[in-house]
């Protein structure tokens, strides 16, 4: 595997898509009329129609890559990639029937299967990928290379909420914290809060710049010597000249993020993995059901998932049991 940080691919991929909420990927020859497709079932250039993703702002980037790669064999099928936050992609898009797609950085909520099924929507839940949530700090912040989970759950917890990096280890300077990371829209936000925080606890701390733009937590932390923020590997790779990673010590040692740790689950706790949620009905037009195989054919892609994105990808045994779980809905979808 190529070293992650170098990777010129990804660095020029995410530049662009951390900049953009919304990515439509229009074919070649689009036909506004058709919403299903016609053709072969065996993946050839006949299929056509619209296919609606929504969600995750962590899978965006994936979920892009994978739009860009399929259109290149299917250019009649025009697919729109919206970056809206998990949450905000269930809630807005997806529950409501808005969507085929949502892509997801934690597993759908009950409240929100509710949702979905008061609308007849049934989501399909399909690993795609592994995150390694990264915790950044200005490149000038040399006080800090690593911190504890306790220290990472002070910073952040609404119940402690420290004004000063001494507030948190009195061995860091006294100059006022500056925090940066995503809305509560966001799974990666809630991921935090499960791994980090504690679902019981005191909650997050509202008191930071929140944002469904990740670019915008690299621009906040690279701008100031004292700010933290927190955020999806891939905008940190992408990023590594301009904010510096904080390895997390769980008990056993600091630990970075990267890959390979992500892959072996060294790094605790903020590994996880990633999801999308294809909606069954959907799956009976044949141009969604490929572009769905598609996807989950793709997770073990090495290059495309780990060297162009930044994500762990899948195993072969991992990606068998998604196939069987797609394939399945299909079947019943066509039932």
């Amino acid at each position: 595997m190529t070293d992650h940080s170098e990777s010129a691919t990804r660095r020029a991929f995410m530049t662009a898509a951390g900049t953009a909420g919304v990515l439509g990927l229009a074919g070649c020859t689009s036909n506004p009329d058709s919403g299903g497709s016609s053709g072969d079932s065996d993946g050839s250039d006949q299929l056509s129609g619209d296919i609606d993703i929504a969600g995750s702002s962590t899978v965006f980037p994936l979920a892009t890559a994978i739009a860009e790669t399929f259109q290149q064999d299917h250019s009649e099928v025009d697919i729109n990639v919206q970056s809206t936050g998990s949450g905000g992609g269930f809630a807005n898009f997806f529950c409501p029937g808005e969507t085929d797609f949502n892509n997801a950085s934690r597993p759908i909520q009950p409240e929100e299967e509710e949702a979905c099924a008061d609308n007849d929507i049934v989501p399909v839940e399909l690993t795609v990928a592994t995150d390694a949530l990264t915790v950044i700090v200005n490149n000038e912040a040399d006080f800090i290379d690593s911190m504890t989970v306790e220290e990472l759950r002070t910073l952040w917890s609404a119940e402690t909420q420290p004004e000063t990096w001494s507030d948190v280890n009195s061995d860091w300077p006294d100059e006022e914290i500056e925090l940066f990371g995503p809305s509560d829209a966001s799974g990666t936000y809630d991921y935090f809060i499960e791994a980090v925080i504690g679902e019981e606890g005191p909650g997050h701390r509202q008191d930071y710049s929140a944002t469904e733009q990740d670019r915008t937590i690299i621009q906040g932390v690279q701008g100031s010597q004292y700010a933290v923020g927190y955020l999806g590997f891939a905008y940190y790779s992408a990023n590594t000249d301009a904010v510096k990673a904080v390895a997390i010590d769980d008990g056993d040692g600091p630990v970075e993020p990267s890959l390979e740790t992500a892959r072996t689950g060294e790094y605790t706790p903020l590994s996880r993995p990633l999801f999308t949620y294809p909606k069954r009905s959907a799956l009976a037009e044949d141009h969604i059901a490929e572009f769905a195989r598609y996807f989950v054919e793709n997770t073990t892609n090495e290059e495309l998932v780990a060297e162009d994105v930044g994500y762990v990808p899948l195993t072969d045994e991992q990606q068998a049991e998604q196939l069987e779980t797609l394939e399945a809905a299909i079947e019943e979808a066509n039932a």
